[in-house]
């Protein structure tokens, strides 16, 4: 009889798993045994795999704004809000191009302004590199009397998620909606979806437990890990989406439904057939395009 630490749950919709033969052709399943050059390599191929022409008009632009930035904007501005994108890969992979088109159409979607953040990668940048280089732009902006939607994939998710935290805490206004796509919010590993999804395809438990011991944050520290937190009132309303076939999954659930009992505006979308980073399925899976513009339709609100 199979047990939970050796079955591998799989979606049964046709193009999830046509996703994952494509990403399993550019990415290992055992890729975090390579060294961190080839890793970054190999995702870089996979996202660019999935990469799309932008619209007519849209236009972006290379900066530096406390750290290195991509500004997208689109030809129809129509709200005043920042979006800022912090993207996944377990601190340890990913960059600005590597969400490219996914920026781009957010963007797009929303009619607004929308700034992707290079921060510094583990494990040449330990924790919390990543979260003062994100906190660094978001300083800049609400400086310059920017209201701001945070959002965030995976790794991403947890620093859009600490970032709100950290700015709660330091009375840093601005902040008026936080979008947490498949979050890594500090869960135990061991239980729930860490267990029950352990060998998930795309991303399993022991994935992220390499990607949280790569990145060396303090065990106790909330910002690293917001289901630490003790406190989750007085926070900006949250949009958050998990997928089914996620040892994550639980980590956003457990989040919102925390966020709720601290009086904290949250809307949770539970995604039935979807594998952690979707995302780029969402020009060949149903579920993927549905669940992509349920984000956008949030974000948009968020900054309207």
């Amino acid at each position: 009889m199979e047990t939970s630490e050796t079955h591998s749950p799989m979606p049964s919709e046709t193009g999830i798993l046509e996703f994952l033969d494509i990403c399993n052709s550019f990415y290992p399943p055992d890729a975090v045994n390579a060294p961190i050059t080839q890793q970054r390599v190999w995702y870089e191929a996979l996202c660019a795999r999935f990469g799309r022409p932008l619209t007519d008009g849209l236009i972006f632009q290379d900066e530096v704004l406390f750290v290195p930035i991509r500004r997208y904007r689109p030809a129809r501005i129509a709200t005043k809000t920042v979006l800022l994108y912090l993207h996944g890969g377990g601190f340890v992979v990913g960059s600005v191009e590597s969400h490219h088109a996914i920026c781009a159409e957010i963007a797009e979607f929303a009619q607004a302004e929308l700034i992707s953040v290079d921060y510094r990668l583990a494990p040449e940048h330990v924790w919390p590199a990543q979260t003062d280089d994100c906190y660094g732009v978001l300083k800049q902006l609400v400086g310059q009397d920017r209201q701001v939607v945070v959002i965030g994939d995976s790794a991403g998710g947890n620093l859009a998620a600490g970032l709100s935290l950290r700015a709660r805490d330091e009375n840093l206004p601005g902040i008026i909606g936080q979008v947490l796509i498949y979050p890594a919010l500090g869960g135990d590993l061991i239980s729930g979806s860490y267990r029950e999804m352990a060998n998930a395809p795309g991303l399993t438990t022991a994935d992220v437990a390499y990607y949280r011991a790569v990145l060396k944050a303090p065990a106790n520290e909330p910002v690293a890990h917001p289901l630490l937190s003790s406190a989750l009132s007085g926070l900006p309303p949250a949009y958050i989406s998990v997928a089914h076939f996620d040892p994550l999954r639980d980590d956003g659930q457990l989040y919102a439904q925390r966020l709720k009992q601290s009086g904290v505006t949250a809307t949770l979308r539970y995604e039935p057939q979807m594998v952690h980073a979707w995302l780029r399925a969402r020009h060949m899976s149903e579920g993927a395009r549905d669940g992509f513009s349920a984000v956008c339709e949030a974000i948009r609100l968020f900054a309207a």
